[in-house]
């Protein structure tokens, strides 16, 4: 069915590949000549204190945390619309595609609410540590 995209996706991602062994090959050099270069006119003293760990919380994003609770309430909120759907399904077996829509519905925006709630609490505990 995919059969006319195949082709030129292969083909275009050898091609990107190919092509980014050689920036980076090519990078490498580039930076080895300025590193010559610059070698011979600064001496060690200028980087006394300067070399260290970066400090990444000053810079630190939840975005991961964010999508991570979201996604986890999403699929706490399926498993709970199948088990309402499986308990509840028997004793209403005429509308059972109605009740099968309103409980997956209604507990994965509840429970992916409930997911971006806790990360924001986690993000606010997170960051009075951090100031």
């Amino acid at each position: 069915m995919m059969e006319f995209i195949s082709i030129p996706l292969v083909v275009g991602i050898i091609c990107a590949g190919i092509y980014g062994l050689f920036e980076l090959f090519v990078r490498k050099r580039e930076r080895l000549a300025i590193i010559e270069k610059i070698g011979d006119k600064i001496d060690a003293s200028a980087f006394e204190g300067k070399l260290g760990l970066p400090n990444y919380m000053g810079r630190f994003s939840f975005s991961a945390l964010k999508v991570g609770c979201l996604m986890g309430g999403i699929g706490l909120g399926l498993l709970v619309g199948f088990f309402l759907n499986l308990c509840f399904g028997h004793l209403f077996w005429d509308r059972q595609d109605r009740l099968m829509e309103v409980a997956f519905s209604s507990s994965v925006l509840l429970f992916g609410g409930l997911g971006l709630i806790i990360a924001f609490i986690i993000e606010l505990k997170l960051g009075k540590g951090k100031k």
